[in-house]
């Protein structure tokens, strides 16, 4: 007797996984096929980022080369960063803005540097310590003939305690202060950052001559 409730258990357990696959066994292999099609497509776009960015750092090198060499064409070597910015993946597009800039502001096209350093610094999806970066470095390009309002408030954030760029925020604002006609205000800001054992010695000792200029 019990090898036939056996038997009947078998052919019952049979039963049931044959109507199973009836059942379920095509969405099933449909699901199965989706994974296996979902991991050879996230596969496939990591070697297309991978691709992306290895191209994208041999032209940041190679025009960046270029802008070394002697007699160069640094606008057009601008340029062509911004090209590269166009399709470049995240941090190399914003690498290449900001070495756009750079060049526009060293040929003169101060305008265009400044909207090349607004579009880093408006961009949510750039790193923040870049975005920052940027901002700083529209604010000492627009440092001669930039409204002294206009630049204090968009260099006192960047100037608060911790800020990765805090120290040459604060060294820009006291520049700020001294174009505006705030003497003193300027020199006790200077004397301030030049005792300041946290920030970069460069900036302290520049401070600390800035500041005993106008001093005496």
């Amino acid at each position: 007797m019990p090898d036939i409730f056996d038997e009947v258990d078998e052919d019952l357990r049979a039963e049931r996984a044959r109507q199973f696959w009836l059942r379920f066994g095509t969405p099933i292999l449909g699901l199965l096929l989706l994974v296996v099609a979902g991991v050879a497509g996230w596969q496939g776009w990591r070697w297309y980022e991978t691709r992306q960015r290895e191209a994208a750092a041999v032209a940041f090198i190679a025009a960046h080369r270029a802008a070394e060499q002697e007699g160069a064409d640094l606008a057009a070597i601008a340029a062509r960063f911004e090209e590269m910015a166009a399709t470049a993946p995240a941090g190399y597009r914003t690498i290449a803005l900001l070495r756009a800039a750079a060049l526009r502001a060293e040929t003169g096209s101060r305008d265009q540097a400044l909207a090349l350093y607004d579009r880093v610094a408006n961009d949510a999806a750039t790193d923040p310590l870049y975005r920052d970066l940027a901002s700083l470095m529209w604010s000492l390009r627009a440092l001669d003939a930039g409204d002294p309002a206009v630049l204090a408030a968009r260099l006192a954030p960047l100037a608060r305690p911790n800020e990765p760029w805090s120290a040459s925020a604060r060294e820009l604002a006291a520049l700020v202060a001294l174009r505006a006609g705030q003497r003193d205000e300027a020199r006790r800001a200077l004397e301030a950052l030049a005792a300041d054992v946290t920030a970069p010695r460069a900036i302290r000792d520049r401070a600390q001559r800035i500041a005993a200029g106008l001093a005496g």
